[in-house]
């Protein structure tokens, strides 16, 4: 594990049932990263409007934001087999109701889009939560969240061309439904692949072998208080206690309610650079080069994370994280000084490199911070934060272009990233690590 960065990635991933469920939890996050975009193109090829396939993604989008949190609380509770197995089956059904059975303009359409939001596998939390209660190392589970950052990078990037690909060989609902299927087969893997011996969370008559050790960083052996209400047998699910059914959940840690806002925060940038490229590039004469200018910053913020990201486990979660976000807002700052499409890339590039980290770091501490029977739940919060951020940004991006044009709109998005940063560190006692002495294993 000291030949660099990629070989870490390279040693974890293809660790004995390690690997399985990593690469699954691959598979299945698929539709995560293209499903708006694939549900625009359908409808508009179903002779929809822009404003219904609008509707419709956007409903699609809330229906997310309002059952993710349960399902995760779900995952928390039930363990992992049986709420995975569940949306596996019932996320692509929704999505090919509404392909196949309903059409632009009536009440079907935009009620299968909440539906499907709503079963969306909860992929992105249980891997997370996974990779804080396997038996790792402390570095290896920083290597692992680095990895879930860079992952995000790659797939943004990826999944839309997939989905181009697709379409070149049929239709745009086609292409929507085979990924959905994709996606809930990739899940399906997630929800059965066997786990490592020491797994927190494992009930000890689980076929993987688990012998009642303790659990990882933060976390006792709790199998002897496991009920029929959370039995936790699959490595996820860990007794809940009354107060985890408070409707706020995880959220009641002021630690994770204040991470939370500031992942917020730090996302509002992203949704107004989101409009703020295209029109820099538009009114510089280059409407077809916005593509290009994006790729530069997803490439950024992924080279960031493999250069960078050797060195960030050897500062406290709570101390990178502020100096992260304050670097994140200078990179963003750069943008002010493009001067062409070719400037703006060469900005986005450079300042993205941060992106990743930052993320990285928001799970380290999630992790960190959340109860450990908590926290598929915790992560899905920590995610919304960010999405609900992004919306924010977008939305305010959209309503400032017309007036002030898109360099003011870069100044507000450095702004508000300075004010995240200063956030952070405001709250970096809070934000502390509550974790006991951290037990490693070698898997």
């Amino acid at each position: 594990m000291t030949s660099g960065l990629p070989r870490r990635f390279l040693d974890l991933l293809t660790r004995p049932r390690v690997a399985g469920a990593a690469w699954w939890s691959v598979v299945s996050r698929l539709p995560v990263y293209l499903m708006s975009l694939a549900l625009v193109l359908t409808v508009r090829e179903q002779g929809g409007s822009y404003a219904q396939a609008g509707l419709v993604a956007a409903l699609y989008t809330l229906g997310m934001a309002l059952g993710s949190p349960l399902i995760a609380r779900r995952l928390d509770r039930r363990g992992r087999a049986a709420v995975l197995t569940a949306t596996a089956v019932a996320y692509p059904a929704a999505l090919a109701v509404l392909v196949w059975f309903t059409r632009p303009g009536g009440w079907a359409q935009p009620g299968a889009a909440v539906l499907a939001g709503a079963v969306l596998p909860p992929a992105n939390a249980c891997m997370r939560s996974l990779w804080a209660r396997l038996p790792l190392r402390e570095e290896e589970r920083e290597t692992a969240y680095l990895w879930e950052a860079l992952l995000t990078e790659v797939l943004v990037i990826g999944a839309p061309l997939m989905l181009a690909a697709l379409m070149l060989v049929g239709s745009a609902g086609l292409a929507l439904t085979t990924i959905a299927v994709v996606g809930g087969l990739g899940t399906l893997g997630l929800a059965h692949t066997r786990l490592p011996a020491g797994t927190a969370g494992t009930d000890r008559s689980d076929d993987t072998g688990n012998t009642g050790q303790p659990d990882g960083p933060g976390h006792t052996d709790h199998s002897a208080d496991h009920s029929a209400d959370s039995s936790g047998a699959d490595g996820v699910g860990l007794p809940a206690r009354p107060e985890s059914r408070h409707p706020l959940g995880p959220l009641r840690e002021p630690a994770l309610l204040a991470l939370t806002g500031i992942m917020a925060l730090s996302a509002v940038p992203i949704g107004l650079l989101t409009l703020a490229i295209p029109a820099f590039v538009d009114r510089h004469g280059a409407p077809g080069g916005a593509g290009p200018v994006y790729a530069c910053w997803g490439v950024g913020s992924a080279l960031g994370a493999l250069w960078l990201g050797r060195s960030q486990s050897r500062v406290a979660p709570q101390v990178r994280f502020p100096r992260l976000l304050l670097a994140y807002a200078l990179g963003t700052a750069l943008t002010l000084l493009a001067g062409s499409p070719l400037g703006l890339a060469l900005a986005l590039a450079v300042g993205s490199a941060p992106i990743a980290l930052v993320s990285a770091s928001e799970m380290t501490l999630v992790s960190g911070i959340a109860d450990g029977r908590s926290l598929a739940e915790a992560f899905t919060w920590a995610s919304l934060a960010t999405v609900l951020g992004d919306a924010l940004g977008q939305q305010a991006g959209g309503l400032l272009m017309d007036p002030l044009g898109p360099r003011a709109v870069f100044a507000v998005a450095t702004g508000t990233a300075l004010a995240a940063a200063g956030l952070a560190f405001a709250c970096r006692g809070l934000l502390t690590r509550r974790a006991a002495p951290l037990v490693e294993y070698a898997v």
